[in-house]
């Protein structure tokens, strides 16, 4: 999708945009856009691909976990300005098309809405506080889901509550994302962080070698049904990028209003 240019981000906007904490073996990724709910601008997507290179290419991490705010683990792409270049190792956002060898917890709290889901599907796990809220609001804005949603949510939840998600966007709650499966360990507001090291610090303690063939046994048997997931999803994105809808999407969002679809 065409978005306005802009200027390429700085050394010190991607550090800003993306913090890491080392905990022993562990590394935390923290999505730090508070102003915007975590949005996915350029410095955001530069600094996400950044920490996930550095997880699985050091030796001595054993597992990782991606994390935002108090009030939003990550509201999606930022329609102002766009996420940036999809890049090498990592796809969209630095994240959702990665071919990971280190594990992954995402830890969520408040909402994950639009790209924010499609972050968290791209992790092997989702701690959540028992307020997080799950949304695919794209339809809303003439879009579509293009980071994954569209065969990762009825692989994760069931194809008829995705096919609710995707067509209404309303938000599925924690309680329900964790009795459907998407959400691995439900915890109380303000712990999923905690919980998520907790979770991570026992993964690391077992044997890397046998973490390292058991993560890569288990993504080898969706990777057929992916690589035709993203087709799939090339061409839904295709089908709307020069609709009146998309336009009218986007500028309804921008002017805080009602959008009036016409269906074109």
């Amino acid at each position: 999708m065409p978005w306005p240019d802009h200027p390429e981000p700085t050394a010190e906007e991607i550090a800003d945009r993306v913090r890491t904490e080392r905990h022993g073996p562990v590394l935390l990724v923290r999505i730090h856009r508070p102003d915007r709910h975590q949005a996915i601008d350029p410095a955001t997507t530069l600094g996400l691909d950044a920490a996930l290179n550095r997880l699985d290419d050091s030796d001595d991490l054993r597992c990782g976990v991606l994390t935002g705010g108090e009030r939003a683990f990550c509201a999606g792409t930022d329609v102002t300005v766009g996420p940036g270049a999809p890049t090498p190792r990592g796809g969209n956002y630095g994240v959702v098309a990665r071919r990971r060898t280190t594990p992954l917890i995402a830890a969520v709290e408040g909402v994950a809405y639009g790209g924010g889901l499609e972050i968290a599907l791209a992790c092997d796990l989702v701690v959540a506080s028992r307020d997080a809220r799950f949304a695919l609001p794209e339809v809303g804005l003439g879009l579509v889901a293009n980071c994954g949603a569209l065969f990762r949510t009825p692989r994760a939840l069931t194809p008829a509550v995705a096919k609710r998600m995707l067509l209404t966007g309303e938000p599925l709650t924690a309680a329900r994302a964790h009795e459907l499966g998407l959400v691995t360990d439900l915890v109380d507001p303000g712990a999923a962080v905690d919980a998520a090291l907790a979770l991570a610090a026992t993964i690391a303690s077992r044997s890397p070698v046998a973490v390292r063939a058991t993560l890569a046994a288990v993504d080898s048997a969706v990777l057929e049904a992916d690589a035709r997931g993203w087709a799939d999803t090339d061409r839904a994105v295709d089908a709307i990028a020069g609709s009146a809808d998309r336009a009218e999407g986007l500028a309804a969002f921008a002017e805080k209003r009602p959008p009036r679809f016409s269906g074109h």
